[in-house]
C-alpha cells in the first residue's frame, strides 16, 4: 500500500501550519493552563473556518466529506504547535454523533468544544498522569470513584460545552462531577464523567479517529522538539564550538530524525485504516500511534538533555511541547494496549 498527499493536502496542511504561526497557539496554551480559555477558543474557531472539523463529516450532513488522511496532516500541526484544549475530542464526536442528534452542526462553527471520556483512563497511567494502581487513582479521583458505577474521565470537561461518555452499549450524554485531577500537561486536565442518556453514535469511528488524531499530534509535537533542538544545538556553545558539531549530540538528534520519519508513513497507514480502505490493515491505526508515541518520547528526551537546565525552566516554551508529549501518550491507547493489539489483532480497549 503506497500513499502520497495530493497537492490539496499539502496546501491545507500548510494553511494550517501558517495560520497557528501568526495566532501565537503557546500564548493561548499558557493563558488555557491559568483558566482562561478565550484565546484558544478563538484559536479553534480559526481552525473551523478553515474547515478542519468539517473534514470529519460527510457533505450531505454539513461537512466537507470523510478525510481523515487530511485530518491527520492538520493535527500533526496543531501538535506541532501545542494548541491546547480538546480539539481531538471534538472532531471525534462530530465524526462519530449520528446526523439526527443536535450536535453535529454545532461542532462544525467552532463555536462549541465537546469532550467524551477516554477508556485509555480506565486501566494504567490516565492521560493527566494520574497514579498506576487502583488504590491510588481512587485515592486521586476522590472517596468512591472506583467503586461508582459507569464513571469515565473525560478531558476538560468542566469547561467544555457539550460532554459524552463511551460506555459499553455505546454512547451517552455525561455529566461532570468532582475535581479536576491535576496534569503534568497543566492545559490539559481529566475530569470524571457520570453516562445520562444513551446517544445515537457510532462509537468506533469516535474512538479510532481519536486515536488517530492524537497519533498525529505525537508527531506534530515530536518534530516541533526535534526542530527546536537542532537550532538550540546549533546556537548554544562549548569549548569554542556548537554543540551541535559533537559527534554524540548529533547521533542522537539524527536518531530521532529517523524515529520522526519511520512514524509518519505509519500514521498515514492508519488513516487509511481510519477511512476504510481495503488494502488496509486494522492494525496499522494502533501502529501509528505506538509509533508516534515512542518517537515523541524519544524526542522529548532528546531535547530535553540538549537544552540541559533550560529545558527544565517553565517560562521556556519547549515545555510545553515536553510536558504534552507525556500526557498524549497515554491518550486514548496506552503504549502497552497498542502494541497488544498489534500482536493480537484485537481492537484497542473500551
Amino acid at each position: 500500500m503506497r500513499f502520497v498527499p495530493d497537492r490539496e493536502h499539502r496546501g491545507y496542511a500548510a494553511t494550517v501550519r501558517r495560520l497557528l504561526a501568526d495566532a501565537g497557539p503557546h500564548k493561548a496554551a499558557r493563558a488555557w493552563a491559568a483558566g482562561d480559555q478565550r484565546p484558544g477558543r478563538a484559536l479553534w474557531r480559526s481552525l473551523a473556518d478553515t474547515g478542519l472539523p468539517a473534514l470529519a463529516v460527510p457533505e450531505e450532513h454539513g461537512g466537507l466529506g470523510w478525510y481523515p488522511p487530511e485530518l491527520a496532516s492538520a493535527f500533526v500541526e496543531t501538535g506541532r504547535a501545542g494548541v491546547p484544549g480538546p480539539l481531538v475530542e471534538t472532531v471525534a464526536l462530530a465524526a462519530g454523533l449520528h446526523p439526527s442528534t443536535p450536535w453535529p452542526a454545532r461542532l462544525l462553527t467552532g463555536e462549541h468544544l465537546a469532550t467524551v471520556t477516554d477508556p485509555a483512563t480506565a486501566t494504567g497511567r490516565a492521560s493527566a498522569g494520574e497514579p498506576t494502581s487502583v488504590t491510588g487513582r481512587a485515592a486521586a479521583a476522590g472517596p468512591g470513584a472506583e467503586t461508582r458505577p459507569g464513571v469515565g474521565y473525560a478531558v476538560d470537561a468542566h469547561i467544555a460545552d457539550l460532554t459524552f461518555a463511551l460506555v459499553a452499549g455505546g454512547l451517552t450524554t455525561a455529566a461532570a462531577v468532582g475535581t479536576p485531577l491535576r496534569s503534568v500537561d497543566p492545559g490539559r486536565h481529566l475530569v470524571r464523567c457520570v453516562p445520562g442518556e444513551a446517544v445515537s453514535a457510532d462509537p468506533r469511528r469516535i474512538r479510532a479517529l481519536a486515536t488517530l488524531l492524537t497519533a498525529a499530534q505525537l508527531l506534530g509535537a515530536g518534530e516541533a522538539l526535534l526542530e527546536g533542538s537542532v537550532a538550540y544545538a546549533g546556537q548554544r556553545r562549548q569549548f569554542g564550538r556548537p554543540v551541535g558539531s559533537f559527534q554524540a549530540v548529533k547521533h542522537q538528534l539524527a536518531g530521532v530524525a529517523v524515529a520522526l520519519e519511520f512514524a509518519r508513513p505509519l500514521l498515514y497507514g492508519g488513516a487509511l485504516a481510519v477511512r476504510g480502505d481495503a488494502a488496509a490493515d486494522p492494525r496499522d491505526l494502533p501502529a501509528a500511534k505506538a509509533a508516534c508515541s515512542r518517537a515523541a518520547h524519544l524526542a522529548a528526551r532528546t531535547a530535553l538533555q540538549v537544552h540541559g537546565a533550560l529545558g527544565y525552566t517553565d517560562e521556556y516554551d519547549l515545555t510545553l511541547l515536553l510536558r504534552k508529549v507525556r500526557a498524549l501518550q497515554t491518550a486514548w491507547g496506552t503504549l502497552a494496549a497498542c502494541r497488544a493489539a498489534v500482536l493480537t489483532g484485537e481492537p484497542l480497549p473500551g
